[in-house]
């Protein structure tokens, strides 16, 4: 049975006193007693204070990015090592705003899968369209391609510490949600591709995440798409009662 997840990407915002707030009101309004693994994701610079908050919760901690290199001369970087020395074994790769901003390449991308699988660590991946490709209706071929590039050279093993999170471009900040109905058509692509290529176990077992403008008056709806296995939320999970909201839609 898939693991249903909600993950609260908190890109670049809160400083430690915010941080601890939002985790206090997070521990208060999450619910905990739901079929839901609830992830939090602050920056590099608060992630020990959010393990140690939040110890005795119901809720994880993954960072936002890591290095593929296990150590060496790269300024500003962190390894999977230093990250698991502070209790966090998860991470987020391939983000878009990676991608976009900081040049990350599918093949600088799997390169961080592997390092995160050699660590046992969980590698939520994130893929999808920008909106050129979605209205040369090419979405597909971009997706498929982004998935094969950037997982397809691991085994069939290593999917369990995958988890997909579907992430169309266009609908990031910008307000603009992909319907349920076309959620649930590229998920259902997604899976596809999965079982193609590594079998029926591992496609009907890997959790895949909707990544694009998901709010508290929209998730149920996302949320009951048979390939839809919750969401990687950005400027919602920000606000612990929107982001409360958001689980509840589970």
């Amino acid at each position: 049975m898939r693991t249903k997840i909600v993950a609260g990407n908190w890109k670049m915002h809160k400083n430690s006193e915010e941080t601890e707030d939002l985790l206090n009101e997070l521990i208060d309004k999450l619910p905990t007693d739901k079929e839901v693994q609830i992830i939090v994701a602050p920056t590099f610079v608060n992630l020990q204070s959010a393990v140690n908050h939040l110890e005795y919760t119901n809720i994880g901690v993954a960072a936002q990015n890591m290095h593929q290199a296990e150590n060496g001369a790269f300024t500003g970087e962190i390894s999977a090592s230093m990250l698991q020395s502070i209790g966090v074994n998860a991470v987020i790769l391939g983000h878009s705003e990676r991608r976009a901003y900081f040049n990350e390449t599918d093949a600088i991308i799997a390169n961080k899968v592997g390092t995160a699988i050699s660590h046992n660590m969980i590698a939520i991946f994130c893929f999808g369209e920008e909106l050129k490709d979605r209205q040369s209706g090419n979405h597909f071929n971009i997706v498929e391609n982004q998935l094969k590039d950037g997982l397809f050279h691991i085994k069939a093993s290593s999917w369990e510490n995958i988890v997909l999170a579907y992430e169309p471009v266009w609908a990031i900040g910008t307000g603009e949600t992909a319907s349920p109905d076309q959620a649930q058509e590229m998920h259902e692509f997604i899976r596809e591709t999965v079982r193609k290529a590594f079998g029926s176990d591992v496609a009907e077992n890997v959790s895949i995440l909707y990544g694009g403008s998901v709010k508290p008056d929209n998730a149920k709806e996302i949320f009951s798409k048979p390939d839809v296995d919750g969401g990687l939320i950005g400027g919602a999970a920000l606000k612990a009662e929107d982001f409360a909201a958001i689980v509840n839609g589970i």
